[in-house]
Formats: structure tokens, sequence, C-alpha cells
């Protein structure tokens, strides 16, 4: 999805509940592997997202916890908004590398919170976009570094 019929569709939904939740569909849709993470946008404006994870028996671990794989799903959901929320027009972009550090045990609904500032792109050039991902109690349960690939859209 382009970052204006991202933002369009945000812009339209996100005022709402049951818009998040639509516009989290439209998401799902577009993006099946990481909608079946199940998460929920809460915010998004170009280079900030936060997306929220219910703690469920899906994404848990044999230790009662949340997946660190579902934490790396949820920090790439979150940093990949903030990251084409805030790609000019002409911009195609694709993640060559994740390195997330696991704080604790991740319990309980989990709030992700994903930054990125993209430079202008008139060649090839990676960029980095960041997710923090916090419990409840707002303690960093994880954070997440994804870096990108950047380039302008060949005819």
């Amino acid at each position: 999805m382009s970052p204006d019929r991202l933002l369009a569709l945000w812009g339209r939904l996100g005022g709402s509940a049951v818009g998040r939740w639509l516009f989290s569909q439209a998401v799902r849709l577009a993006v099946p592997y990481t909608g079946a993470l199940g998460a929920r946008v809460i915010s998004l404006e170009p280079g900030r997202a936060v997306v929220t994870l219910r703690d469920r028996r899906g994404v848990r671990n044999h230790l009662g916890s949340v997946h660190a794989i579902a934490l790396a799903n949820l920090a790439e959901m979150a940093s990949g908004l903030a990251m084409v929320s805030a790609l000019p027009p002409g911009v195609r972009s694709i993640v060559t590398r994740i390195e997330i550090d696991y704080q604790k045990k991740a319990r309980g609904t989990l709030t992700a919170t994903g930054s990125a500032a993209p430079p202008t792109v008139t060649e090839p050039v990676t960029s980095l976009a960041r997710a923090e991902i916090r419990d409840a109690a707002g303690g960093v349960v994880a954070a997440a570094q994804v870096t990108w690939q950047l380039a302008p859209r060949t005819p």
C-alpha cells in the first residue's frame, strides 16, 4: 500500500475504535503474514505508529509468555508502518535486517511504538526504523532496529 493511500485510509478510519479495527483489518488483508499476528493499529502519522497486541494463547510460547518471534513481528509491523507512512511517493522499500533485544518476558497487552525518519531518496539507500515494545505497566520488553532498503521506483 502506498504511503498516500495508507495515510488517507487512516485519516478516514483512525478517528474511532471501529475505524481503527477496520484499518487493522485492511492491513491484515494487505500483508497476510503480519495480519496473522492479530495486532491493532492505535495511532498512525508520518514516521510514527503505535500498535497493540493482546496476549492470547496463539502468540504464547511454552513458558506462558508472548513468543519471541511474535514480538519481532510486532516490532516489524510498528516500525514498518512508521517507515511506509513517512516515505514520499515514488519510493519502494523492503526490510533487509531486523535486530531485536529482548529485555524481559512479555505478558499482558503489549504496545509497540515504531519510529522512522527516512532520508531523501534519489538513489538506493538504507534507512533505520525503530520499535519499542512495552507491557501494560510501561516496562520495556523488547527493542528493535529494522534496516530498510529504499530506492526510487523505476517506471
